[in-house]
Formats: C-alpha cells, structure tokens, sequence
C-alpha cells in the first residue's frame, strides 16, 4: 500500500501493536505521537509548521493522528503536491475519529488498514504450541500478554479501565462509566447471539437508543463486531438481526468474571466463547491478509443455524464451530440442513472444532482451532 498511496493509516484496538508495526515497517521514517502534550501543541497551533519539521525525513509516522483533527487540511495540501507515496503513516486505536478526519480531507489519498492483536499462526510455536484451548480462550492474543509476559487475570482489568475512562469520554459524554461497564458486561454474556436493542437496554437500565449508541461506540473502538445475516433468501423465514462478537476472548473473559484458566472448561458460555474466537480469528486473518471477505451467519426463525458463511469469489463455504473436542454427529446437523436448502456441496462444508485432528469426514471437512488458516479464504 505504501507503493500506491501517499497515506496510510492503521487503526485497531488499543494496544494491538500498531506502533510497533508502522516503526518496524518504516525504520527510517521519524517518528511523533500526539499523545505527547508538547508535539500535540505543536501541532493544534501552528499545523503548517509542524509538518515542516519532517521535510527532510524520508517520511513521518504520526501515532494518535485524531487528536489534532484540523492536521489532515494541511496533508492534504503536502500529499497534492508532492508524488511521494508512503510519506505519511497515520495511526490511531479511534476508528470513528480518525475516519471522520479522512474522509473529509483525504478520500482517495489514503490507504486504511487496521490491525488487530495476534492471529495464532502470527506468534512463535513456543508460546502456544503447549498451550490448550482453555488457555488460550482465557489469555486472548493481545500482545503484551506475550511480549510482556502480562498474567490475563492482571492486564485486561487494567486495559479495560483505560479504555472506559479515555476512549468513552472521548467518543461520546456519557455520565454514568459505572453504568457503561455494566452495559459492556451484559454484551459480554451476548456473544454470538442476536442482538436485541430493547432487551439489551431494559436490562442495563437503559433506553434501546441508548443501547444502540453505545454498541456503536463499542464497534468503533475495536471492542466489539457485529456479524450481518445472509442476504440470500434460501427460504422466507430468515432472521434480519446480527450477532454480537468481541474482538478478543481475553477481554470477554475478564468482564464475565473469569479470573483463571480453570474457570473456562466449566463455564456455561464455553460455546460462545470459542465460536467468537473462531470468528474473530477469521476476520483477523482475512483483514491482515488484505482481504475485505465477506462473511455472515444463516439462522431460521425456527432455529436451524450455520455459525459463518464464507464466500470466496462465486463460491459459497458454510462453517458450523463446536467447542467439543470429541465428534458427534450432532456437530454436522445444521449443516445439513443447509445443504439441503442451499444445494451445497460436501467439499464446501466445514466444521472447526476444539479437537487437534483434522480429518475428512462424509458431512464436511473437519479441522482443529489450531488449523483455523485452512478455513477458504
């Protein structure tokens, strides 16, 4: 992207890596994070100035670019006039934001990008080849928990409290954090399920507005993702709602008050956990991959139900995800159901589950959650 645009930006949940990245990926770029108060006044009151500083620098990465969000006038101006490509590198962890600013100043010059905490192929065998499943569902992919050797049980609380107390106030006024908290708590206990506005807020004590501005808060800031239905009518009786995901089961975890690996096997969401990290594994993959895939769920209003529909190209791959490490033949129900109304194939069908075999079965193609990268893509 750095060959073909003179911006890129790169956004993600906080703490992902992003910083890390775009210094590795451009070493002799100079570097200012707006987060500093000093460059950040720089920067708000004399903005042609400011650039002027990196003039002879192959390039700058500028972390924390929202901040200052009258800045992206004066790129733009710079970019327009100079054919350089990759000379400004922009990052963020407020999507909203920073979004805002290039859509009104940069459309067209810009190359947006975002980065979300490891995938399980992206981190050396050592640190997860030993590991189980449960281990993994409750320690998340963020990269301090790896880097920094951060116990799960001590980092997410901290990063959670972070993230309520700097991003919601900057995104939106919200009066009551105590309250939000319990509103991201009750989203915690709704993963991969539908997302009902109105049961959501009644019980939060809030109204479904609300609930509705606050789960889109929620998005842009890289907490959650919300995973669409089919739009194909293979029948009349389809559900029109999404299902709610987090970005990492780690974070989910920690506000469902898991505080050890041993609570996870027993826990009565178990299911739901490892459907979200299969499906946020997925989507990690695919994004980092720079693939824009499309993916979706397939529900009935009766109750049949594929976890995640994938299309490659014209080709359409149905995806059933079971935590379960030992097969049954009830891993394969929903799937046939939607064999028979979709006119798939075998070879189309998958099944992830919590086993380490992957094998092929007369139903689908059965792989292990170490294995989620053979999943088509």
């Amino acid at each position: 992207m750095a060959t073909m645009f003179p911006v890129l930006t790169v956004t993600g949940p906080r703490q992902s890596g992003k910083t890390t990245l775009v210094k590795a990926a451009f070493p002799k770029h100079a570097y200012v994070n707006l987060e500093n108060l000093d460059d950040r006044a720089a920067a708000d009151e004399d903005p042609r100035t400011f650039l002027t500083r990196f003039d002879k620098q192959p390039g700058v990465i500028i972390d924390e670019a929202q901040k200052i969000p009258h800045l992206f006038s004066y790129l733009q101006q710079i970019v327009d006039e100079s054919q350089q490509m990759g000379r400004f590198i922009l990052t963020g962890s407020q999507n909203f934001l920073l979004l805002e600013s290039i859509t009104q100043s940069l459309a067209g010059r810009v190359s947006v990008n975002h980065l979300f905490p490891f995938s399980l192929s992206e981190l050396t065998l050592d640190l997860t080849a030993n590991k189980s499943l449960d281990e993994v569902l409750f320690s998340g992919l963020f990269p301090a928990i790896y880097d920094r050797k951060i116990p799960a049980e001590h980092y997410y609380p901290s990063y959670l409290q972070t993230y309520i107390e700097r991003d919601v106030r900057s995104l939106k006024n919200i009066g009551d954090l105590n309250l939000f908290r319990r509103f991201l708590q009750l989203c915690a206990g709704r993963v991969g399920q539908l997302i009902n506005f109105s049961s959501l807020g009644n019980e939060a004590g809030i109204d479904s507005k609300t609930a509705q501005s606050w789960l889109s808060i929620l998005e842009a800031s890289f907490i959650i993702f919300r995973l669409s239905p089919y739009h194909k009518n293979f029948n009349k009786r389809i559900v029109k709602q999404s299902k709610l995901y987090f970005c990492d089961t780690g974070l989910m975890c920690s506000l469902l008050g898991l505080d050890k690996t041993e609570f996870v096997a027993d826990f009565y969401l178990r299911g739901n956990l490892f459907e979200n990290f299969v499906v946020a594994e997925y989507r990690k993959i695919c994004t980092h991959l720079g693939k824009a895939k499309q993916i979706n769920f397939w529900r009935d209003n009766t109750g049949n139900e594929v976890d995640l529909l994938i299309e490659v190209g014209t080709e359409l791959h149905a995806v059933e995800i079971k935590s379960g490490a030992t097969v049954n033949e009830s891993f394969f129900t929903g799937l046939k159901k939607f064999r028979n109304i979709s006119g798939l194939g075998r070879e189309n069908c998958w099944v992830v589950y919590g086993g380490d075999t992957c094998l092929q079965r007369n139903n689908a193609n059965l792989i292990s959650w170490r294995d989620i990268e053979a999943l088509p893509r």
